[in-house]
Parts: C-alpha cells; sequence; structure tokens
C-alpha cells in the first residue's frame, strides 16, 4: 500500500473517531456524505442505516474511547478504501458496550472535499481483539 494513501485514510479516520469522541455534529455531517449507509452485523442478524439515522443514533452515546488501526488503503482519483481495525467502549441508553470490529470505509471526493459513503463493519477476527490491547 503506498504510504501517502495510508497517510491521508489515517488522516480522515482519526478526524472523524476525534469528531465522534466529542459529539462534533457539525464536523460529522462534514465527514459524513450526505448517502451515507452502514452495514453490518450483529447477533440478531444483518442491518443497514442511513446517515441521518446514525447521526442521530451518535447523539444517544456518551463515547468513552476509540482506538482505531489502519490496516489496508487503495486510492483511486476520486474513490478511497481503508480497512479499519476498531476498538471501543461507549454508553448507549443506560448500557456501557465494547465493541472490536473490522471496518471497511469508503471514501469519495465529493464537492471539494472526501467524505465517507460506505461503511461495513463486522466482528474482528478471533485474537484481533486482545492485540494492542
Amino acid at each position: 500500500m503506498a504510504e501517502n494513501n495510508r497517510e491521508l485514510i489515517e488522516a480522515l479516520e482519526n478526524e472523524w473517531r476525534d469528531a465522534l469522541c466529542s459529539q462534533d455534529m457539525d464536523r460529522l455531517r462534514s465527514l459524513v456524505h450526505p448517502d451515507f449507509v452502514l452495514i453490518g452485523s450483529r447477533s440478531t442478524g444483518a442491518f443497514m442505516m442511513g446517515r441521518d439515522d446514525w447521526l442521530e443514533a451518535i447523539q444517544r452515546r456518551d463515547v468513552d474511547a476509540i482506538e482505531i488501526e489502519i490496516r489496508d488503503a487503495t486510492a483511486l482519483e476520486r474513490v478511497m478504501v481503508g480497512t479499519v481495525l476498531a476498538k471501543w467502549r461507549v454508553k448507549y441508553l443506560g448500557r456501557i458496550i465494547e465493541d472490536c470490529v473490522l471496518l471497511t470505509d469508503v471514501w469519495v471526493f465529493d464537492g471539494g472535499r472526501w467524505q465517507v459513503v460506505r461503511r461495513h463493519s463486522t466482528p474482528a477476527p478471533a485474537g484481533e481483539c486482545a492485540k494492542g490491547s
């Protein structure tokens, strides 16, 4: 992977993480494309969540910590794809939730800036969550 691709994706992912941790909704709106969709799986099955629902859910969470590690990065002219190992701890609807997932984020250059248009989240492979903890 080219180092500059990794550095750009890492900077964007860190900016997104910092906006989440501080609940900076204006910054989140600027980073998340209007066509954003979160696609993931839970014990209850697969789910999809659009931008407005995701932004609303973020406001009901208190983020304690998020750790990210960029695993891979690919960049084309107006599209980048980042693979990210993420560990977080949030308080949501009165419960503490800790999770470790492998994310695939698709960033597009639109309107003069990079924005994430898709995030696919799956549970991290066995043993990944213990690394670096």
